[in-house]
């Protein structure tokens, strides 16, 4: 199983701004990206993943949850699979590297917050999106 990788990032503030930065993060395998603003903070979008793209995930205004399940069967996964959770906020540029295998739910715990996610495949280069029900997965809180 490939693991997941949390990429602390950073930030500088002077009397011109801010600058928020992520020098340890390799951007090579980068395709495509878009940012997700959930309609209502403290919706969940769930469950959503992948057998072969991998994502990144990096929130860029306000705060976001990402829920994150390693899949064992993508016909009819087990709902006791364990759920972890990250915490991503908007000042530092954190980055979270989802490989593929995985199913993600995304919740704003802030209004307006929006979340970057890259993925290391072009769109429509594959046919590989699994989505399952929101409370399909019983650890999910």
């Amino acid at each position: 199983m490939k693991k997941l990788v949390f990429t602390k990032g950073g930030f500088h503030i002077d009397n011109r701004g801010t600058i928020n930065f992520n020098n340890n993060f390799d951007a090579t395998a980068i395709k495509r990206m878009y940012l997700i603003s959930n309609s209502v903070h403290l919706e969940y979008r769930r469950w959503q993943g992948h057998k072969i793209e991998s994502r990144w995930f990096s929130n860029v205004i306000g705060e976001v949850e990402i829920q994150v399940i390693h899949i064992d069967d993508w016909n009819q996964p087990d709902k006791n699979l364990p759920v972890k959770s990250f915490k991503l906020k908007g000042n530092g540029l954190d980055i979270l590297y989802v490989p593929n295998g995985y199913v993600t739910s995304i919740k704003c715990n802030e209004a307006l917050s929006k979340v970057l996610v890259m993925s290391d495949h072009a769109l429509d280069e594959v046919d590989d999106e699994y989505k399952f029900p929101t409370d399909y997965f019983f650890n999910a809180n």
